[in-house]
């Protein structure tokens, strides 16, 4: 798989400086959890889900949450394992099917061993589990449950802990769990993929839900949070992990309403201030906001609950040519003393020590989504890879 892999050789290479480059299920940890992208998630009972996962890869998504957790009645979570088994089971059974990755977020840790028992052969498509409302005392029996699972198994197994107590949210109890959650996480470093915010939990603590034309760090309460979850989780020192955006609750079937307008050619007649006005216009404007404040916060990724948003996410993530530009300057060997250099493009300081970590994310990210060709930008992108 890989990132804008559903569009045309031609597309991608007129769209593309450097491509986003393929990655597989097995491909190392810190490439996969940049490549997450928007990670889709999907109630485990959906009686078609081999279905969906394949229309939804055909269509760019390359990570998916299947829930047996809040997004399904509590009287469904036996129907919800069932339809999982076999689902997975039709899956693995497609020739040539190429599925996104897929987590299944569960309840409990015993689910974990029995899910993948009941799974079989079909769970070499499974890559790990989302575990919910996580704090120390809460997610180390999950955590003991995948190492334990993945050990029967005989195959890599990842986790994502969502950070979503209550306890986290609290002034009072914050900075205790966030030490509690690093103990935990670091212990299984090697499992952990990336750690995701749970923000509409935050906001029901407090009888909050932001409207669409707020972002979630117009939430002060919950910015505060997010700030926090990166300073002491997401640190760029080698002891973070990858903390990913939090959902976007407002949709439209956006895809479809532009559809007509952004074919009029493979780059567009339609200009950007134009597109922009009528994306503000289909409340788009606040997931485009929110996406560009999750990645100067420093998250990468975002949870997503419609198909619509997939696009713009990963179209957000592409890295630009200026910022691959400086990104390579700073990291060129002969740099490696120090220094102020002028960016290639000249309109900016490029200062190699303090730069230097952001460089290196950038580049991984550039892996992930590619590098946008110079005259290229979120709206030639966002056209291209809308479905056809």
């Amino acid at each position: 798989m890989r990132h804008f892999g559903h569009i045309a050789p031609e597309v991608r290479k007129r769209l593309f400086h450097q491509e986003p480059c393929a990655f597989t299920a097995d491909s190392p940890a810190r490439l996969l959890s940049a490549a997450l992208g928007a990670t889709l998630y999907s109630p485990a009972t959906r009686p078609r889900l081999a279905d969906d996962i394949v229309k939804q890869a055909g269509n760019g998504v390359v990570s998916m949450v299947l829930c047996l957790e809040d997004s399904i009645d509590d009287a469904d979570v036996t129907a919800g394992e069932e339809n999982l088994v076999r689902q997975f089971a039709d899956l693995a059974a497609r020739p040539g099917a190429e599925p996104p990755l897929l987590f299944i977020r569960v309840r409990t840790p015993e689910q974990i061993p029995d899910l993948v028992r009941r799974l079989g052969p079909a769970g070499r498509l499974l890559s790990g589990f989302v575990l919910p409302k996580f704090t120390e005392e809460r997610g180390i029996p999950f955590l003991e449950a995948l190492a334990a699972a993945e050990s029967a198994g005989g195959r890599r197994l990842f986790a994502m802990p969502v950070l979503e107590s209550p306890e986290l949210l609290y002034r009072e109890s914050r900075v205790e769990t966030l030490e509690g959650i690093s103990r935990a996480v670091d212990k299984y470093r090697d499992r952990v993929l990336a750690l995701r915010l749970g923000v509409t939990d935050f906001c029901s603590s407090y009888g909050l839900r932001r409207a669409p034309d707020m972002t979630a760090y117009d939430v002060q309460i919950v910015a505060s949070v997010i700030a926090d979850v990166v300073n002491m989780l997401g640190r760029a020192d080698g002891t973070g992990f990858t903390v990913t955006g939090p959902v976007w609750e407002y949709f439209r079937a956006s895809e479809r309403m532009f559809k007509p307008q952004l074919r009029q050619s493979p780059f567009l007649q339609v200009q950007a201030a134009e597109l922009r006005e009528r994306l503000i216009a289909h409340a788009m404007d606040g997931l485009l906001r929110e996406i560009s404040l999750d990645q100067a916060n420093g998250l990468l990724g975002k949870t997503c609950i419609h198909p619509s948003h997939v696009l713009p996410v990963h179209a957000l993530s592409v890295v630009s040519h200026e910022e691959f530009s400086d990104a390579q300057d700073i990291l060129r060997p002969e740099r490696g003393g120090g220094g102020v250099l002028r960016s290639a493009y000249t309109n900016k300081m490029n200062e190699v020590k303090p730069h230097r970590a952001w460089a290196e994310r950038t580049l991984l990210r550039a892996e992930a989504f590619g590098v946008a060709h110079e005259d290229v930008g979120f709206v030639e992108l966002l056209a291209a890879g809308i479905p056809g």
